[in-house]
Protein backbone atom coordinates (compact mmCIF):
# COMPACT_ATOMS: atom_id res chain seq x y z
CA UNK A 1 0.00 0.00 0.00
CA UNK A 2 2.30 2.31 0.89
CA UNK A 3 4.59 1.57 -2.30
CA UNK A 4 1.39 2.24 -4.20
CA UNK A 5 1.37 5.48 -2.44
CA UNK A 6 4.76 6.74 -2.96
CA UNK A 7 4.71 5.55 -6.45
CA UNK A 8 1.88 7.97 -7.22
CA UNK A 9 4.39 10.46 -6.10
CA UNK A 10 6.80 9.49 -7.83
CA UNK A 11 8.98 8.36 -4.64
CA UNK A 12 10.52 5.43 -4.95
CA UNK A 13 11.38 3.43 -1.87
CA UNK A 14 15.01 4.11 -2.36
CA UNK A 15 14.89 7.76 -2.75
CA UNK A 16 13.18 8.08 0.58
CA UNK A 17 15.21 6.21 2.50
CA UNK A 18 18.09 8.39 1.03
CA UNK A 19 15.82 11.12 2.34
CA UNK A 20 15.38 9.89 5.72
CA UNK A 21 19.50 8.80 5.91
CA UNK A 22 20.05 12.76 4.99
CA UNK A 23 17.85 14.23 7.34
CA UNK A 24 19.99 12.58 10.41
CA UNK A 25 23.27 13.47 8.82
CA UNK A 26 24.63 16.03 10.92
CA UNK A 27 24.92 19.92 9.40
CA UNK A 28 27.88 22.12 9.77
CA UNK A 29 26.15 24.18 12.08
CA UNK A 30 26.83 24.78 15.88
CA UNK A 31 24.79 26.19 17.30
CA UNK A 32 26.24 28.36 21.03
CA UNK A 33 24.13 29.36 23.67
CA UNK A 34 26.49 31.96 25.76
CA UNK A 35 25.97 33.57 28.80
CA UNK A 36 29.16 35.97 28.66
CA UNK A 37 29.22 39.67 27.61
CA UNK A 38 29.49 40.93 23.96
CA UNK A 39 33.37 41.48 23.97
CA UNK A 40 33.98 37.74 25.09
CA UNK A 41 31.56 36.20 22.60
CA UNK A 42 33.32 37.84 19.61
CA UNK A 43 36.95 37.17 21.15
CA UNK A 44 35.26 33.46 21.39
CA UNK A 45 33.99 33.30 18.38
CA UNK A 46 36.45 35.09 16.33
CA UNK A 47 39.06 32.15 17.67
CA UNK A 48 36.70 29.56 16.68
CA UNK A 49 35.83 30.31 13.23
CA UNK A 50 39.53 30.84 12.53
CA UNK A 51 40.40 26.81 14.20
CA UNK A 52 36.99 25.56 12.06
CA UNK A 53 36.46 27.35 9.45
CA UNK A 54 34.23 24.05 8.10
CA UNK A 55 31.59 25.35 10.32
CA UNK A 56 28.80 27.78 10.94
CA UNK A 57 28.85 28.93 14.53
CA UNK A 58 25.63 30.74 15.31
CA UNK A 59 25.59 32.43 19.25
CA UNK A 60 22.88 33.17 21.21
CA UNK A 61 23.56 35.35 23.69
CA UNK A 62 20.95 35.50 27.13
CA UNK A 63 21.62 36.38 30.38
CA UNK A 64 22.06 33.45 32.79
CA UNK A 65 18.56 32.79 34.31
CA UNK A 66 16.85 33.68 30.97
CA UNK A 67 19.61 31.12 29.33
CA UNK A 68 18.29 28.44 32.15
CA UNK A 69 14.59 28.85 31.82
CA UNK A 70 14.90 28.36 27.89
CA UNK A 71 17.19 25.30 28.20
CA UNK A 72 14.78 23.93 30.61
CA UNK A 73 11.82 24.85 28.39
CA UNK A 74 13.42 23.28 25.50
CA UNK A 75 14.78 20.13 27.14
CA UNK A 76 16.85 17.32 24.61
CA UNK A 77 15.01 19.31 21.78
CA UNK A 78 16.96 22.33 22.46
CA UNK A 79 18.63 23.79 19.31
CA UNK A 80 21.88 24.40 21.17
CA UNK A 81 25.14 22.22 20.71
CA UNK A 82 27.55 24.15 23.67
CA UNK A 83 26.60 26.19 26.33
CA UNK A 84 29.18 28.80 27.00
CA UNK A 85 30.23 30.91 29.80
CA UNK A 86 26.94 29.37 31.92
CA UNK A 87 27.12 29.79 36.28
CA UNK A 88 27.77 26.32 37.93
CA UNK A 89 24.48 26.28 40.11
CA UNK A 90 22.42 26.69 36.47
CA UNK A 91 24.36 23.92 35.32
CA UNK A 92 24.09 21.76 37.91
CA UNK A 93 20.38 22.57 37.56
CA UNK A 94 20.16 21.13 34.30
CA UNK A 95 22.58 18.42 34.04
CA UNK A 96 20.10 16.14 32.50
CA UNK A 97 19.98 17.82 29.37
CA UNK A 98 24.49 18.15 29.54
CA UNK A 99 26.60 15.26 27.59
CA UNK A 100 28.21 13.23 29.59
CA UNK A 101 32.11 14.69 30.22
CA UNK A 102 33.36 11.88 32.25
CA UNK A 103 36.28 11.65 29.36
CA UNK A 104 37.58 15.34 30.39
CA UNK A 105 40.87 15.63 31.75
CA UNK A 106 39.62 17.52 34.87
CA UNK A 107 43.00 17.69 36.63
CA UNK A 108 44.21 20.64 34.27
CA UNK A 109 41.58 22.70 37.28
CA UNK A 110 42.47 23.80 40.42
CA UNK A 111 40.69 21.84 43.19
CA UNK A 112 37.46 23.94 44.52
CA UNK A 113 36.74 23.77 39.98
CA UNK A 114 35.77 20.38 41.13
CA UNK A 115 32.64 19.32 38.66
CA UNK A 116 31.70 15.56 40.85
CA UNK A 117 28.69 15.10 38.32
CA UNK A 118 31.24 15.52 35.18
CA UNK A 119 29.05 16.85 32.95
CA UNK A 120 30.43 20.70 32.73
CA UNK A 121 34.00 22.55 32.48
CA UNK A 122 35.31 25.41 34.68
CA UNK A 123 36.03 28.80 32.63
CA UNK A 124 36.43 31.35 35.07
CA UNK A 125 35.91 32.99 38.12
CA UNK A 126 34.12 35.62 38.30
CA UNK A 127 34.51 38.26 41.44
CA UNK A 128 32.35 40.77 42.17
CA UNK A 129 33.28 44.69 43.36
CA UNK A 130 31.94 47.49 44.02
CA UNK A 131 32.16 50.14 41.40
CA UNK A 132 31.96 53.57 41.42
CA UNK A 133 32.21 56.73 38.31
CA UNK A 134 34.36 59.29 39.84
CA UNK A 135 33.14 61.68 37.51
CA UNK A 136 29.47 61.29 38.93
CA UNK A 137 30.43 61.21 42.25
CA UNK A 138 32.06 64.30 42.28
CA UNK A 139 29.84 66.08 40.36
CA UNK A 140 27.30 65.74 42.91
CA UNK A 141 29.91 66.21 45.81
CA UNK A 142 29.22 62.65 46.86
CA UNK A 143 31.74 60.82 49.01
CA UNK A 144 32.57 57.09 47.60
CA UNK A 145 30.93 54.43 49.72
CA UNK A 146 33.01 52.61 52.67
CA UNK A 147 30.25 49.79 53.43
CA UNK A 148 27.44 48.63 51.86
CA UNK A 149 25.22 50.22 54.68
CA UNK A 150 26.29 54.00 52.82
CA UNK A 151 24.43 52.96 49.75
CA UNK A 152 20.99 53.55 51.50
CA UNK A 153 21.93 56.90 52.34
CA UNK A 154 19.58 59.48 50.61
CA UNK A 155 22.53 60.84 48.74
CA UNK A 156 22.68 57.57 46.54
CA UNK A 157 19.19 58.15 45.28
CA UNK A 158 19.24 57.41 41.72
CA UNK A 159 23.02 56.81 41.74
CA UNK A 160 22.58 53.17 42.24
CA UNK A 161 22.39 49.56 39.80
CA UNK A 162 22.89 45.92 40.32
CA UNK A 163 22.03 43.06 38.32
CA UNK A 164 18.86 41.26 38.90
CA UNK A 165 19.68 37.84 40.66
CA UNK A 166 16.81 36.07 38.98
CA UNK A 167 18.22 36.54 36.01
CA UNK A 168 22.07 36.98 36.24
CA UNK A 169 24.39 34.86 38.64
CA UNK A 170 26.25 37.85 38.90
CA UNK A 171 23.54 39.31 40.92
CA UNK A 172 22.74 36.26 42.58
CA UNK A 173 26.25 36.20 44.42
CA UNK A 174 25.98 39.51 45.50
CA UNK A 175 22.53 38.47 47.43
CA UNK A 176 24.03 35.40 48.34
CA UNK A 177 27.26 36.34 50.25
CA UNK A 178 25.25 39.15 51.87
CA UNK A 179 22.71 36.24 53.24
CA UNK A 180 25.86 33.96 54.46
CA UNK A 181 27.52 36.82 56.09
CA UNK A 182 24.75 38.68 58.02
CA UNK A 183 21.95 35.95 57.92
CA UNK A 184 18.95 36.01 55.36
CA UNK A 185 16.31 38.18 56.74
CA UNK A 186 18.93 41.10 57.65
CA UNK A 187 19.65 40.25 53.89
CA UNK A 188 16.81 40.89 52.09
CA UNK A 189 15.70 43.90 54.91
CA UNK A 190 19.25 45.39 53.42
CA UNK A 191 18.21 45.16 49.92
CA UNK A 192 14.19 46.36 51.03
CA UNK A 193 16.71 49.83 51.52
CA UNK A 194 18.97 49.19 48.44
CA UNK A 195 15.80 49.36 46.09
CA UNK A 196 15.04 52.68 47.41
CA UNK A 197 18.18 54.31 45.92
CA UNK A 198 18.17 51.92 42.95
CA UNK A 199 18.39 53.61 39.41
CA UNK A 200 17.33 49.57 37.79
CA UNK A 201 18.06 46.05 38.14
CA UNK A 202 19.58 45.14 35.65
CA UNK A 203 18.63 42.08 33.75
CA UNK A 204 22.55 40.89 32.43
CA UNK A 205 25.97 40.84 35.11
CA UNK A 206 27.49 43.87 32.43
CA UNK A 207 24.26 45.79 32.85
CA UNK A 208 25.44 48.59 36.27
CA UNK A 209 28.92 49.25 34.81
CA UNK A 210 27.59 49.96 31.15
CA UNK A 211 25.36 52.01 33.21
CA UNK A 212 28.67 53.75 35.00
CA UNK A 213 30.02 54.08 31.78
CA UNK A 214 26.63 55.96 30.33
CA UNK A 215 26.61 57.72 33.21
CA UNK A 216 22.76 56.80 34.05
CA UNK A 217 24.64 55.77 37.49
CA UNK A 218 27.15 56.85 39.94
CA UNK A 219 28.14 53.50 41.90
CA UNK A 220 27.54 49.61 40.58
CA UNK A 221 27.58 46.31 42.03
CA UNK A 222 29.14 44.83 39.21
CA UNK A 223 32.25 42.21 38.05
CA UNK A 224 35.66 42.81 38.79
CA UNK A 225 36.69 41.73 34.92
CA UNK A 226 34.51 43.83 33.26
CA UNK A 227 35.47 47.14 35.03
CA UNK A 228 38.90 46.64 34.82
CA UNK A 229 38.03 46.01 31.00
CA UNK A 230 36.16 49.67 30.86
CA UNK A 231 38.90 51.29 33.10
CA UNK A 232 41.94 50.24 30.80
CA UNK A 233 39.55 51.89 28.08
CA UNK A 234 40.06 55.38 30.06
CA UNK A 235 36.64 55.94 31.73
CA UNK A 236 36.95 57.01 35.21
CA UNK A 237 36.37 53.99 37.20
CA UNK A 238 37.01 53.15 41.05
CA UNK A 239 37.33 49.71 42.23
CA UNK A 240 35.96 48.75 45.86
CA UNK A 241 35.66 45.59 48.06
CA UNK A 242 33.77 46.10 51.67
CA UNK A 243 34.63 44.42 54.39
CA UNK A 244 32.49 41.64 53.35
CA UNK A 245 34.92 40.26 51.03
CA UNK A 246 33.96 39.84 47.15
CA UNK A 247 31.31 37.51 46.18
CA UNK A 248 32.82 34.82 43.27
CA UNK A 249 31.07 32.23 41.10
CA UNK A 250 32.58 29.72 38.95
CA UNK A 251 30.92 29.91 35.10
CA UNK A 252 31.93 26.98 32.74
CA UNK A 253 31.02 25.35 29.55
CA UNK A 254 29.21 22.30 28.66
CA UNK A 255 27.83 20.39 26.13
CA UNK A 256 24.21 19.37 25.01
CA UNK A 257 22.44 15.95 24.90
CA UNK A 258 22.05 17.51 21.71
CA UNK A 259 25.13 17.72 20.79
CA UNK A 260 26.07 13.86 21.92
CA UNK A 261 23.74 12.52 19.41
CA UNK A 262 25.03 14.18 16.10
CA UNK A 263 26.81 11.99 13.84
CA UNK A 264 29.55 14.52 14.14
CA UNK A 265 30.00 14.32 17.86
CA UNK A 266 33.25 13.64 17.67
CA UNK A 267 34.08 16.76 15.53
CA UNK A 268 31.75 19.17 18.22
CA UNK A 269 33.80 17.67 21.47
CA UNK A 270 37.17 18.51 19.37
CA UNK A 271 35.79 21.83 18.54
CA UNK A 272 34.33 21.93 22.68
CA UNK A 273 38.05 20.34 23.94
CA UNK A 274 40.00 23.29 21.65
CA UNK A 275 37.30 25.94 23.03
CA UNK A 276 38.37 24.90 26.33
CA UNK A 277 42.15 23.99 26.47
CA UNK A 278 42.86 26.94 24.53
CA UNK A 279 40.63 29.49 23.72
CA UNK A 280 39.32 29.72 27.63
CA UNK A 281 42.93 30.66 28.60
CA UNK A 282 43.81 33.15 26.25
CA UNK A 283 40.15 34.64 26.92
CA UNK A 284 40.52 34.66 30.85
CA UNK A 285 43.95 36.10 30.68
CA UNK A 286 42.55 39.18 28.65
CA UNK A 287 39.38 39.63 30.66
CA UNK A 288 39.18 37.81 33.54
CA UNK A 289 42.93 36.48 35.31
CA UNK A 290 41.32 35.22 38.53
CA UNK A 291 43.19 31.48 38.47
CA UNK A 292 41.24 28.70 37.62
CA UNK A 293 44.29 26.43 36.11
CA UNK A 294 46.70 24.29 38.27
CA UNK A 295 49.80 25.60 35.39
CA UNK A 296 47.99 29.19 34.16
CA UNK A 297 48.55 32.22 36.47
CA UNK A 298 47.76 35.79 34.24
CA UNK A 299 48.11 39.28 35.26
CA UNK A 300 46.50 42.29 33.71
CA UNK A 301 46.80 45.71 34.53
CA UNK A 302 44.80 47.19 36.81
CA UNK A 303 43.43 44.05 38.05
CA UNK A 304 43.60 44.05 41.87
CA UNK A 305 45.27 41.53 43.79
CA UNK A 306 44.87 39.23 46.74
CA UNK A 307 41.29 39.40 46.14
CA UNK A 308 39.84 38.57 49.43
CA UNK A 309 36.84 36.40 48.92
CA UNK A 310 33.64 36.70 51.16
CA UNK A 311 31.76 33.48 51.99
CA UNK A 312 30.11 31.82 49.22
CA UNK A 313 29.49 28.82 50.99
CA UNK A 314 26.47 26.52 50.46
CA UNK A 315 26.27 27.43 46.89
CA UNK A 316 23.60 24.55 45.96
CA UNK A 317 20.68 25.02 43.06
CA UNK A 318 18.10 24.02 45.71
CA UNK A 319 19.37 27.20 47.90
CA UNK A 320 19.41 29.50 45.29
CA UNK A 321 16.55 28.38 43.93
CA UNK A 322 14.61 29.03 47.50
CA UNK A 323 16.24 32.55 47.46
CA UNK A 324 15.47 33.48 44.17
CA UNK A 325 11.87 32.40 44.98
CA UNK A 326 12.07 35.01 48.15
CA UNK A 327 13.55 37.89 45.91
CA UNK A 328 10.77 40.44 44.81
CA UNK A 329 12.47 42.87 42.49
Amino acid sequence: MLNKILKGLGITITTLLMLVSCSKKSSNNIVIYSCAEDYRNEFYLEELKKQFPEYNFTLDYQSSGSAAAKLMAEGHSTAGDILLSWDFTYLEMLTDYLADMSYFDYSIFLDDMTVPSKKYVGEYRNSGCIVVNTDVLSSKNIAEPKSYKDLLKPEYKNLLSMPNPKTSGTGYMFLKNLVNVWGEEEAFKYFDGFAENIVQFTSSGSGPINALVQKEAGVALGMTGQAVTVLNEGVPLKILFFEEGAPCSFYGHAMTTKAEKREDYEKIKEVFDYLVKVVTPECDAKFFPEQVFKDKVFTLKNYPENIKYGDMSNNTSEVKKALLEKWKY
